[in-house]
């Protein structure tokens, strides 16, 4: 039974994890842990923390850390020193250093962590990956990915300007606030082992981040030697939002729409898309099967869908981006992620 459970953060983020940790686990003791001050407990809150002391004392069972991707790594380590498993936002950390070292305690206390990737978890990417696998589309030749929508109108009730995703000592920019599209990338068509990227900001946004990234991801190659790149669009400054991955394979093309959840199919010889699958999602269901996913893991031992080790690889392939675009988009090996996975 899980009786203890401690949210670090009350944003956005922290309010729904909050929510619907309290959906599903009704009966727990549920404090919040803040470095703003607690004037009135937070809804669905049993209590509230200021100190990490406090909410060490406490000894958690189970810890989501949702706050500043920049702040992650210091809680964390101090949860895992108390024998907390931990759910830690996307992304794990605003850089690939100090990660190895929480792994490393994660796999000594054997505990779980789970990264919140949560796309992973929605039944249109997952049928996307299936049919890829299955070979619905032949020998998959290349990969188009873009995700964009206008930051002000990301979070309307709230000034962009202040958010996590326009401030750089936040851990903010389009690379790691959309780093879903790498790591489902990475889980359906395997390591990436080259980035070329060019980063910037196009807009007149009130922030000191890039709100726009354009890569090229080469994965690792098949039996043949076969290399498959992947086109990958982020940004924040698009007013028509959009989520979508395309393949485009030897027996045609297969389409996913992460806003829509469907699926699509253009047959080789045919001039138009055809559906295959669709599950019109609502905001919470992706973070609800998340929840449910890692508290089995939690009760089980098993390794989550998303560990530690994915988040460390995306670190991984935001640092070569970032280290591309400052070398003019030089194509560059992601030898330093693929040492830290090995480790």
């Amino acid at each position: 039974m899980i009786e203890r459970v401690l949210i670090v953060g009350h944003g956005s983020m922290g309010k729904r994890h909050l929510r619907i940790a309290r959906e599903t686990l009704p009966d727990a003791d549920i404090r919040v842990f803040r470095h703003r001050p607690c004037d009135a407990t937070p809804e669905f809150a049993s209590g509230c923390f200021r100190k990490v002391e406090e909410a060490c004392a406490f000894a958690p069972q189970v810890t989501v850390i949702a706050d500043a991707a920049p702040f992650h790594l210091e809680t964390a380590m101090a949860m895992a020193a108390r024998g907390s498993h931990l759910l830690i936002e996307k992304p794990l950390s605003h850089s690939a250093s100090g990660v190895e070292a929480l792994l490393q305690r994660m796999l000594e206390k054997n505990l779980i962590l789970q990264v919140g990737y949560n796309l992973r978890f929605l039944p249109s990417l997952e049928k996307f990956g299936e049919l890829i696998h299955r070979g619905a589309i032949g020998l998959v030749l290349s990969v188009r990915c873009e995700i964009g929508q206008y930051l002000p109108s990301w979070r309307p009730d709230s000034d962009y300007r202040q958010g996590v995703s326009a401030r750089k000592e936040l851990g903010g920019g389009v690379l790691l606030e959309l780093s879903h599209e790498l790591d489902y990338l990475r889980w359906i068509f395997g390591e990436v082992t080259w980035v070329s990227a060019w980063l910037g900001r196009q807009s007149a946004l009130e922030i000191d981040v890039e709100d726009t990234a354009h890569l090229t991801l080469g994965f690792k190659p098949d039996g043949s030697g076969r290399a498959l790149v992947a086109a990958v669009n982020l940004d924040f400054i698009r007013h028509d939002t959009t989520r979508l991955c395309t393949a485009i394979g030897e027996q045609g093309s297969l389409r996913w729409n992460g806003l829509t959840g469907e699926v699509e199919q253009s047959p080789a010889g045919s001039v138009a898309w055809q559906p295959v699958f669709h599950h019109a999602h609502q905001p919470d269901d992706s973070y609800q099967a998340q929840w449910q996913h890692f508290l089995y893991c939690v009760q089980r031992g098993q390794p989550p869908r998303v560990s530690g080790h994915d988040g460390l690889a995306v670190l991984g392939i935001v640092e070569v981006a970032r280290a591309s675009a400052a070398a003019l988009g030089s194509r560059m090996a992601i030898t330093k992620a693929e040492q830290l996975l090995s480790a």
